[in-house]
């Protein structure tokens, strides 16, 4: 028996012997009582401490529990992620002597959003546009103003718009304009049901902008590059089969991180970056009803910010996007992999257009312009 056990025994005796001597009913008997029990409790809450500095001294009995943390993201996000993840882990592991494991879910930056609205319970989504991250949030999962609590406006990856051609560019396609030609045949996506497809929508407009015309000359200019469409794909990979594995069209439009990643994996990918572009922004965001319910929000939040340091935004370049340059540490990281990327002069955001929601409203809507200019569209 060791000396807190004897302490708590001998008092226990010492109250029980008391209690037997006395009656309750009596004054000085209640005092009596009152005070041995007071005299157990203390005798108790010493030895207790005491325990508790022995423990410790071991150090495996500091150690927290192990937490788990879902992340939800767009499929060409997976090879980033799976080098940053295991940083990250090691970091927090020696920091607050935690482990941390990570379930990751990968696909379609819409289904994923879907997926997230009808159950799956994400602690962080890195989508593809802000405008899926809108739909958690209007759904009730997300608090509004996540974009103004980590950096850059929570974009934390972001590419360019490419346009892949046929080996040795048969027809010469160098610029958006070389898309309206008459005997040019460009694919891409239906930007009705795809994200990707929404910003080769913006890329398009955003080119007859830039160089100074006016929104009839962009939606003359977009018309005719839409009824160079054989097909409307429902997403992105359905595109890219059309083109590379059916033959069809003379150009894929596309995420230049996704040519990137073709060419790192082997792949012999003919591309231009037009020096017209729309900066493809992808935002990182903590599901707030998720981590709440979860108990993980302070890991989920560290990671969501290690994303943006110089580690992490290194191992988004692998993966063929352009590190964000918010860091200051970061602009090492883009001098670094300069020559990767082409220089894009003219670089247009979604901001420059009023935002997701102004843009979805004008142009995605049913009725709204990309309708209209189905409508004019015989196919």
């Amino acid at each position: 028996m060791n000396s807190w056990q004897r302490v708590v025994t001998e008092s226990k005796q010492s109250l029980l012997q008391i209690t037997n001597r006395v009656r309750v009913n009596s004054v000085k008997g209640f005092l009596s009582l009152v005070l041995v029990g007071m005299s157990l409790s203390l005798a108790i809450a010493a030895c207790s401490g005491n325990s508790s500095n022995s423990a410790t001294d071991n150090p495996s009995a500091n150690k927290k529990r192990d937490v788990e943390v879902t992340l939800v993201s767009f499929a060409v996000t997976r090879s980033a992620h799976d080098a940053i993840i295991p940083k990250f882990a090691q970091k927090w592991k020696q920091e607050h002597n935690q482990n941390v494991r990570f379930n990751q879910a990968y696909g379609g930056s819409g289904s994923q959003t879907r997926a997230v609205i009808d159950g799956l319970e994400a602690d962080i989504v890195h989508l593809a546009l802000a405008l899926d991250t809108k739909k958690i949030e209007k759904a009730g999962l997300i608090e509004p103003g996540w974009e103004k609590e980590v950096p850059n406006n929570a974009v934390v990856s972001r590419s360019v718009a490419a346009l892949i051609t046929r080996p040795g560019n048969p027809k010469g396609i160098k610029t958006w304009t070389d898309l309206a030609k008459p005997d040019i045949k460009v694919i891409t996506a239906d930007p009705k049901t795809s994200g990707v497809a929404r910003w080769n929508f913006l890329a398009l407009w955003n080119s007859a902008i830039k160089p100074g015309g006016g929104e009839d000359k962009a939606l003359d200019f977009v018309t005719t590059v839409y009824s160079n469409v054989p097909i409307l794909t429902k997403d992105a990979r359905e595109a890219t089969d059309a083109f590379a594995k059916q033959g069809q069209g003379d150009v894929l439009i596309n995420y230049e991180n996704e040519v990137i990643l073709a060419q790192q994996k082997g792949g012999k990918v003919n591309y231009v970056v037009p020096d017209v572009n729309i900066s493809i922004d992808n935002p990182i965001a903590v599901v707030d009803k998720n981590v709440d319910k979860h108990g993980n929000r302070e890991v989920a939040e560290a990671f969501v910010e290690y994303l943006f340091t110089p580690e992490a935004q290194q191992e988004f370049a692998k993966a063929g996007f352009r590190p964000v340059e918010v860091v200051a540490q970061n602009k090492e990281v883009l001098k670094e992999v300069a020559d990767r990327y082409p220089k894009v002069n003219n670089l247009g955001t979604v901001q420059d257009y009023g935002g997701w929601d102004k843009v979805q409203k004008q142009f995605f809507e049913d009725g709204a312009v990309f309708d209209q200019i189905q409508s004019k569209i015989r196919r």
